[in-house]
C-alpha cells in the first residue's frame, strides 16, 4: 500500500500558488496526496482527494473547531505518514486534531511568516506566542522563512527541529519574457514620462496600502501608483484617494493574474506591509528588476539591504515613504545599482535552487519517524 501524505492550508489559493511542485514530487515518488483546505474550492493538481474544511479566519469560531474534529477523524481513518501543515491558522487547527493520538504521522509545519514580531502589542503577541506553543509537542520539523521568525521558534522552541529555509521557491520563469507595454500604459492613462509603482497585495490592515495612498500626496502629480489586489478594505482605500484628490494617479484594477504585464508596465516597486513572512511580490519585483521601497519589517529586511538592493523605511511613516520613492524617482543611477544588485541575489530563490533543500527536509524527518515506530 503507497504510503499517504496530508497537506492542509487556510485556502485553496494558498497550495495552488505555493505548493503544487511538492505535491507533484510525493505523487512521483510514490505517495498518496491528500490535500484539506478551506476558503473558495479550487482544482488541485497532484492531490488524489481534496477534502474541504470549514475553516474561518475568526480564530474562536465553532467551524474551526468543527474542522479540527473532521481532521482528527480523516487522519485516523487514512494513516498518514506525513502531514505537511501550512498557513498560521490550518496550522494550528491541524495540529490541535494531533493532539492525543496514541499514534501519529510525522508533522512539519511550514512557516510562512508568524502574525507576530517584537512590534505587535503584547497582549496580542502572548496569545499567538502561546498557540504556537501548545502545538509545538506536534511539530517534529518547523521550517522558518525569515531570521525573526527562526530565532523565535529557537528561543521558544517551538519545533522539535527547526530549520530555516529561503521559502518555498519561486519559478521565475514565467517572468523571463516580459512584454511591450506602452499600448497598456496609454490605456491606464499613464504617459511614457510616468514614474508607475506597483503594490501587489490583498487589501488589508496588515497589508498598509493606506501609507502608499498618503504617501502618493506627498509625490509630484507625474508619479502613479497601482493597487492590484482585491479584499475587505478595498473601498476604504479608493475613497481615501477620492478624498485626497488622487483618482487619475492611483488604479485599482482588482485581481490580477498575470502580473507579468503589470510589473512590465512599472518602473517601480512598494510595499507598505506591517509583517510578511518572504513576500513574494518583493522577489518577483526584483527578479524583474525593479527598484523596489519597502517598510522595514521582517521578510522584507530578509530581502533587501537598504540602499544596495533597494530601499527601506519605517512602517507607518507616508512622509518617509515618499522621501524613498521620490529617491527612485529622481536617481536613475541609483535604480539601475539597487536592480543590478537584487537581480543577483534574488536568484537564490530560485524554485530550482530551494526545492531540493525542502524536499531533503521532507526526507530527513520520515525515516526518523519510521525508524522510532
Amino acid at each position: 500500500m503507497a504510503p499517504k501524505v496530508l497537506f492542509t492550508a487556510s485556502t485553496y489559493s494558498h497550495i495552488v500558488n505555493f505548493h503544487l511542485p511538492y505535491l507533484q514530487w510525493f505523487q512521483q515518488q510514490g505517495w498518496e496526496v491528500h490535500a484539506a483546505c478551506g476558503g473558495a474550492p479550487q482544482e488541485l493538481p497532484f492531490a488524489d482527494r481534496v477534502i474541504h474544511l470549514p475553516l474561518e479566519k475568526s480564530m474562536g469560531s465553532p467551524k474551526n473547531f468543527q474542522a479540527a474534529a473532521l481532521l482528527r477523524r480523516i487522519i485516523r481513518q487514512e494513516g498518514y505518514g506525513l502531514v505537511s501543515t501550512h498557513t498560521a491558522l490550518a496550522a494550528f487547527f491541524t495540529r490541535l486534531a494531533l493532539a492525543g493520538l496514541g499514534e501519529r504521522p510525522a508533522v512539519a509545519n511550514m512557516v510562512h511568516g508568524y502574525l507576530f514580531d517584537q512590534d505587535t502589542p503584547a497582549l496580542k503577541r502572548q496569545l499567538l506566542l502561546a498557540a504556537e506553543r501548545m502545538t509545538a509537542p506536534q511539530t517534529d520539523l518547523l521550517l522558518t522563512m525569515n531570521q525573526w521568525d527562526y530565532e523565535a521558534a529557537q528561543k521558544y522552541r517551538l519545533g522539535r527541529s527547526v530549520v530555516h529555509i529561503p521559502g518555498v521557491g519561486v519559478d521565475f520563469s514565467r517572468f523571463d519574457r516580459l512584454p511591450e507595454t506602452q499600448d497598456m500604459r496609454g490605456e491606464y492613462g499613464f504617459s511614457p514620462e510616468t514614474f508607475v509603482l506597483i503594490y501587489g497585495a490583498e487589501f488589508s490592515k496588515r497589508k498598509s496600502q493606506e501609507t502608499l495612498i498618503r504617501a502618493m500626496a506627498l509625490l509630484p502629480e507625474d508619479i502613479a501608483l497601482i493597487l492590484a489586489g482585491d479584499g475587505a478594505l478595498r473601498a476604504d482605500c479608493q475613497a481615501l484617494a477620492s478624498e485626497l484628490g488622487l483618482e487619475a494617479r492611483i488604479l485599482f484594477p482588482g485581481h490580477i493574474r498575470d502580473m507579468g504585464r503589470w510589473y512590465a508596465m512599472a518602473d517601480a516597486a512598494v510595499s507598505a506591509s506591517r509583517i510578511e513572512g518572504l513576500p513574494f511580490n518583493i522577489m518577483e519585483a526584483m527578479y524583474t528588476a525593479l527598484p523596489v521601497a519597502a517598510s522595514a519589517v521582517k521578510g522584507h529586511v530578509d530581502l533587501i539591504r537598504d540602499g544596495e538592493t533597494g530601499l527601506l523605511f519605517p512602517y507607518g511613516d507616508a512622509e518617509a515613504c515618499a522621501t524613498a520613492i521620490r529617491r527612485l524617482w529622481e536617481d536613475p543611477q541609483l535604480r539601475q545599482e539597487l536592480t543590478r544588485r537584487a537581480r543577483e541575489e534574488i536568484l537564490n530563490y530560485r524554485l530550482d535552487r530551494v526545492f531540493p533543500l525542502v524536499v531533503e527536509q521532507y526526507g530527513a524527518l520520515l525515516p526518523e519517524r519510521t525508524a522510532a515506530g
